[in-house]
């Protein structure tokens, strides 16, 4: 009888055993906390004959370290030859992984004959505009506004701006501003950007509106998308910033090995307090 007790005994305790080793997070061993890292992504929209994304990226801590925008190899293929007014735009939401950096999302143009001026931009093109408002403030954007002039005049302070980005000389802000987007801004000190010899692959403008540093703009030529480039360059930088946020000091752009997407990319975020 007192065998059978224990034996019953034993079996008791081994069943109990098995049971709490089967629990999450009971096992003798320990287990390691969920990680809050990966790439996430937005919805997909069509594009040309496939479908373009914006992503974000977090390391271990949830921290962002890069986002940007995946194109799929068809994406090149089937976009419209010619175009009459403002370009196709695509408004392109960022997933909610990325809420900690300062951008809201992408605005995306395909500019099949590219766009003033054409001495510079002629080339069939897409525009990448992560923008740093929402898109309510993007759609009020509009000439219509009484105070459009006022706005697009309306200059950040100069340490709020990317070094050396200036509005480009001759007509005034406002008459250069883009209903739907803002001023553009582009690198002063860049001595290839010479109107009729400037070889246009890719460049980084930058943009404000209504006193405020609004949005980093990759431009990218179909063409040099297609040669399968593996490009990443610093970021010319802001001394100061007006929204705390993580922003980014590299610019890239490659193809994936393995999907075979164009992704270009805004990485090494750092965290910038407001001042």
């Amino acid at each position: 009888m007192r065998c059978q007790r224990l034996l019953r005994g034993l079996g008791l305790v081994c069943a109990a055993s098995t049971a709490l080793a089967l629990l999450p997070g009971c096992s003798s061993a320990g287990s390691a906390p969920p990680s809050n890292s990966g790439t996430f992504f937005g919805p997909s929209q069509p594009l040309g004959n496939g479908t373009v994304k914006t992503y974000a990226a977090l390391d271990e801590g949830g921290r962002p370290t890069e986002v940007g925008v995946r194109l799929t190899a068809t994406a090149l293929d089937g976009l419209p030859e010619t175009s009459t007014g403002l370009p196709p735009t695509l408004m392109l939401d960022f997933p909610d992984q990325a809420s900690a950096t300062a951008f809201d999302h992408v605005m995306l143009n395909w500019n099949p004959q590219g766009h003033e001026p054409p001495e510079l931009f002629g080339e069939p093109h897409f525009d990448f505009h992560f923008d740093m408002v929402d898109m309510a403030t993007i759609h009020g954007i509009i000439a219509s506004d009484p105070d459009y002039t006022a706005k697009a005049e309306r200059a950040p302070e100069a340490k709020y701006v990317p070094q050396d980005y200036v509005v480009p000389p001759g007509a005034p802000a406002a008459a250069q501003a883009v209903p739907g987007m803002g001023v553009h801004l582009i690198d002063f000190s860049d001595p290839a950007l010479v109107p009729g010899s400037y070889d246009f692959e890719q460049i980084i403008i930058n943009g404000t509106w209504d006193g405020r540093y609004t949005f980093v703009e990759p431009m990218i030529t179909r063409e040099w998308l297609l040669t399968d480039p593996a490009f990443q360059q610093p970021l010319k930088l802001p001394q100061a910033y007006h929204k705390s946020a993580y922003y980014p000091t590299t610019y890239g752009v490659h193809v994936d090995e393995q999907s075979k997407d164009y992704v270009i990319s805004l990485s090494g975020m750092t965290m910038r307090e407001a001042s």
